[in-house]
């Protein structure tokens, strides 16, 4: 099939705006722990008119890409809670392809309105946390003391090293089979319920749970991968520039959490988690097309 001179211009201006959009998300994504996928579909379905599906077999891609990017640089400083991370993933793999067949049931609609509902969920948890740093009085769960689940990192921000114990682990592991489904669900790397879980259940240090976050978005996405690539939903052409802007974003935005304090990324992550939720929710009932 022959391609104009000006549909190649178009596609070729539609690439490199998913490639600039990618970037940003991937930043946004490894600074939050939340996923390339946080920016990613939004981007893609409202700005672009991509369909839902092949916007999520994107992210889902993009989720893997910055679970690359951003993982290594989080694990040479030992931010990374490997331990944990390699725990929790149990139940986020089973979860994640529990949700990727789920995803094949039901309509863009609702898959909209639950995106919106959960991120907004999210939010409105970590606003309760808005001025905390690190957390306090701590008490180390019996089968985190068994498994060796506590850590410590040298905090850049606050030019000391940070000691921490984890708390309410079966909670944690609960919530994690959840944040699994809706990886694979809805295509985001689920890190928004990934850093809340640790976070608010399992009280880690916000730094911790984002790197952990990233740290495991990768499996998680990988595991309801192949079950959208097989059902046709990841088109080579929107994913390719989705994977390498996200990567290149990831990188850099490693670099960047480090140096920021847990109370700024926090004033990060309430306003972008409501926009997009609001937006979503807006786009599954129909308000806006």
């Amino acid at each position: 099939m022959w391609v104009t001179r000006r549909e190649w211009e178009i596609l070729t201006i539609m690439t490199a705006e998913i490639l600039l959009i990618s970037i940003l998300a991937g930043i946004v994504g490894s600074v939050l722990g939340l996923g390339g996928g946080i920016v990613v579909t939004p981007a893609l379905t409202l700005l672009f008119g991509v369909d839902i599906r092949l916007a999520i077999g994107a992210s889902i891609i993009s989720v893997i890409a910055t679970s690359s990017g951003a993982a290594i640089a989080y694990i040479k400083d030992q931010i990374t809670n490997v331990r944990v991370g390699m725990f929790l993933e149990i139940a986020t793999t089973i979860g994640a392809i529990t949700g990727a067949f789920l995803g094949g049931l039901m309509s863009p609609a609702v898959l909209y309105i639950i995106f919106g509902l959960l991120l907004l969920y999210s939010a409105m948890a970590m606003l309760k946390k808005a001025k905390s740093e690190l957390p306090q009085d701590v008490q180390l769960h019996p089968l985190a003391r068994k498994l060796k689940l506590q850590g410590a990192y040298y905090d850049k921000a606050l030019n000391e090293n940070v000691s921490y114990h984890v708390d309410n682990v079966y909670g944690g592991f609960g919530v994690m089979y959840g944040a699994g489904v809706v990886s694979g669900l809805l295509g985001i790397g689920s890190g928004s319920f990934k850093v809340m879980a640790m976070d608010v259940f399992m009280k880690l240090p916000l730094k911790v749970s984002s790197a952990t976050s990233n740290f495991m978005m990768g499996v998680t996405g990988a595991a309801s991968a192949g079950v959208y690539l097989f059902r046709g939903d990841i088109d080579p052409g929107i994913a390719a520039p989705v994977a390498l802007g996200v990567l290149i974003g990831a990188t850099a935005g490693a670099r960047i959490m480090q140096r920021m304090k847990s109370t700024t990324i926090r004033k990060w992550f309430i306003p972008v988690l409501t926009y997009v939720a609001v937006q979503m929710i807006l786009q599954g009932t129909g308000v806006i097309v």
